[in-house]
């Protein structure tokens, strides 16, 4: 199959429940954005309903940093229209500067002033004047604050390089929640951090978020961070976004075969539809509104694919990787055979077996190489016309 280049991606698919509001708190339309000759943006949509949270996720070049900073009112667009609120921040000859947007940024090393107190930090952008109370009232409030991101009150009078990653990333959300902002932008905020502690931060920073009620928008390369953090996912590849809408539709039923590789580890197989009906060497896999009839390419997750003793499907172990929890298991499928007994389908829809998939289990001791599986195919397929 043919990758379509990003230049040539329809528009996005957008699920009914993610599609735009009446009254989305951000609404980005036909925004295209150039550095010298080169095309970042190419006509970007996107809407976000008040108090939902969106992740942009791509790789890396494909624009979603570039998205994040329009936003925030770093970079003008060069064609195209932003609105908070309905009131258009960036749309031709109207421009409102970063700093009256109501918008907050948490950079991915939290940008911290390393020669202030983490207190200094979050009441960086406090007017004392401005708060009944005066020096006491923002005392109080930088103490409410690191209280929200479930950090030691005692901790203000440290410095940024006495805390962990985690804790800095918190100081730096606390510091982006003390202007009281209506919309936070969160620019890959937990990539520097390890693997158990990402986990924590990204849990932490979620509840406070929602907890406050303010719409959200995260930035990030990390496809189980986007699918875990946000309520829509919008993926981003050259310069475009390929698809819009909830974690579990964007995973689930991605839009082309680019996608579906990007949000995870996916089994690819040649098949005839016929119907709703695809045969492949797993056997008839239903497809929900399949694009095309005959020949196309099969998707499944490795999770929908099970080692069942009373499974139809035949398999020999190839080899395996052991990671703990979870072993990575490689099978080469025999032929398929139809209930009746008959080989399934013609020599000119079926291209037959010996293909190698690649499943996950958690059992290694039954899964050793040249071991015979018995398998099933849990739910639905997705299939893509072979162009």
């Amino acid at each position: 199959m043919t990758e379509q280049s990003p230049s040539r991606l329809p528009a996005p698919r957008v699920a009914p429940s993610v599609a735009s509001s009446t009254n989305p708190h951000l609404d980005i339309a036909e925004v295209t954005k150039n550095f010298g000759s080169q095309s970042v943006l190419k006509g970007v949509n996107l809407s976000v309903a008040k108090g939902g949270t969106t992740a942009i996720v791509g790789p890396s070049g494909s624009g979603k940093t570039t998205l994040l900073r329009l936003i925030a009112g770093f970079e003008h667009p060069d064609t195209g229209s932003i609105k908070l609120d309905g009131t258009p921040v960036a749309d031709g000859n109207v421009w409102v500067p970063a700093h009256k947007r109501q918008v907050g940024y948490v950079a991915q090393d939290g940008a911290l002033f390393p020669h202030l107190s983490v207190g200094q930090n979050i009441a960086f952008g406090l007017d004392a004047g401005k708060l009944d109370g005066g020096r006491r009232a923002v005392k109080e409030r930088v103490a409410g604050l690191l209280d929200m991101v479930s950090l030691d009150p005692a901790m203000a009078k440290r410095r940024p390089h006495q805390l962990s990653g985690g804790q800095q990333q918190r100081v730096a959300l606390a510091r982006a929640l003390a202007r009281e902002p209506e919309l936070m932008l969160l620019d890959e905020p937990f990539s520097a951090l390890d693997a158990g502690l990402r986990v924590a931060t990204r849990r932490a920073v979620a509840k406070v978020l929602n907890e406050a009620g303010v719409t959200t928008i995260l930035v990030t390369h990390d496809q189980a961070e986007a699918l875990s953090f946000a309520d829509q996912v919008a993926i981003m590849r050259g310069g475009k976004l390929a698809q819009i809408g909830n974690p579990f539709v964007v995973y689930t039923r991605p839009a082309d075969r680019a996608t579906a590789e990007f949000l995870g580890d996916a089994v690819f197989l040649d098949a005839w539809m016929e119907g709703s009906l695809a045969t492949c060497s797993l056997g008839g896999i239903p497809v929900r509104r399949p694009p095309a009839q005959g020949k196309v390419q099969l998707m499944l997750r490795p999770e929908q694919i099970r080692i069942a003793p009373e499974g139809p499907i035949r398999g020999v172990v190839v080899d395996t990787d052991y990671f703990g929890p979870e072993t990575t298991v490689r099978i080469k499928l025999g032929d398929y055979r139809a209930p009746d007994g008959s080989a399934s389908g013609n020599s000119h829809r079926y291209p037959g077996g010996g293909e190698i998939i690649t499943i996950r289990h958690w059992n290694a001791s039954i899964t050793k190489p040249g071991t015979e599986l018995s398998l099933r195919v849990i739910g639905e397929g997705v299939a893509f016309p072979i162009e």
